[in-house]
């Protein structure tokens, strides 16, 4: 289904009528509510400028263009599962996601996931920005923990998507990796890509092959055997910190995908957080800043290390 656009004129007796209302009285099928939030989504131009104002005074012979974006409903069935919500406004849900929850649905994972709580949480998140990814413009695997944004309606999730698309956005992990990388801090700049021979895992790659992927990391602690890392990324590519770590000889503890093949300490999870998080929120000039304490069970890591 195509978005809906409607095209106008002001005439010399609509001349200084507000915005809001005189769309209103145009398009009938459109509630008043509705009218204002296609303002506030940046989807009202009036000649070619976007219009955000809703007490904006029309001016005879200015042409007006209203985009109505098609409603994509899903047919996912919302799940009342408990969520540890950090934020909320109109526009953005930031949670903070336990380990073994899947973000979205997906082969093997129909129910349960962080989309099926969220729907739950807040029914308008239905049908934006795909059919079974409503409000998703990051992600997290399965059993990394910590901070996930997401979008509420149509103008936050494009806002969002820029935020990611243009790198403003900054994101600090907690990892606690085998051994120790090279160097006390550094930056990773390694493109990451399909593995070749295991195809369900990636790899780092040649540039031809992969994307580029840059990662950053800081020692936060040194211990005898292990050592706690600041990660800092700077593109989103699949299971990039595990790859980049790997690649270092450093695998995080517990990622039996690309660490070793046993355990090196008492975790069932890979030792990854997502702690913190920076973003500007839809209509802001300034990132808003948002933090995740570590689950207990990965204190208490840290705490048999000391």
């Amino acid at each position: 289904m195509k978005n809906a656009q409607q095209f106008l004129y002001i005439y010399e007796e609509e001349t200084s009528s507000r915005l809001d209302k005189y769309l209103v009285k145009q398009l009938t099928e459109l509630s008043r509510s509705r009218i204002q939030a296609l303002i506030r989504e940046e989807l009202v131009f009036v000649d070619k400028q976007v219009m955000t104002k809703t007490g904006y005074k029309l001016v005879t012979g200015q042409n007006i263009r209203v985009t109505v974006p098609a409603v994509v409903s899903t047919d996912l069935i919302p799940e009342e599962i408990p969520l540890d919500i950090i934020f909320e406004n109109d526009d953005v849900l930031v949670v903070n996601k336990p380990a073994g929850m899947v973000v979205h649905p997906a082969v093997g994972h129909d129910t349960g996931t962080l989309v099926h709580a969220a729907l739950a949480h807040a029914p308008e998140l239905d049908g934006i920005g795909g059919e079974h990814r409503p409000g998703i413009v990051h992600r997290l695997d399965k059993d990394t923990s910590g901070l996930i944004v997401l979008a509420k309606n149509d103008r936050a999730h494009q806002w969002l998507l820029r935020q990611f698309k243009d790198r403003l956005v900054k994101k600090i992990y907690l990892a606690l990796v085998d051994g120790q990388p090279p160097t006390p801090r550094g930056r990773v700049e390694a493109p990451i890509g399909r593995d070749s021979t295991r195809r369900k895992q990636m790899a780092v790659v040649s540039a031809s092959r992969g994307r580029q992927a840059v990662t950053e990391y800081f020692t936060e602690k040194q211990y005898a055997e292990h050592t706690l890392l600041k990660v800092h990324i700077l593109t989103g590519r699949t299971h990039q910190i595990r790859v980049h770590m790997s690649f270092l000889g450093c695998p995080v503890v517990g990622d039996m995908l690309y660490g070793h093949r046993h355990r090196s300490l008492p975790v069932k999870r890979q030792f990854l957080h997502a702690a913190h998080l920076e973003i500007c929120l839809p209509g802001e000039d300034e990132p808003s800043v948002f933090d995740a304490p570590l689950p207990e069970g990965l204190q208490k890591v840290l705490d048999t290390l000391e």
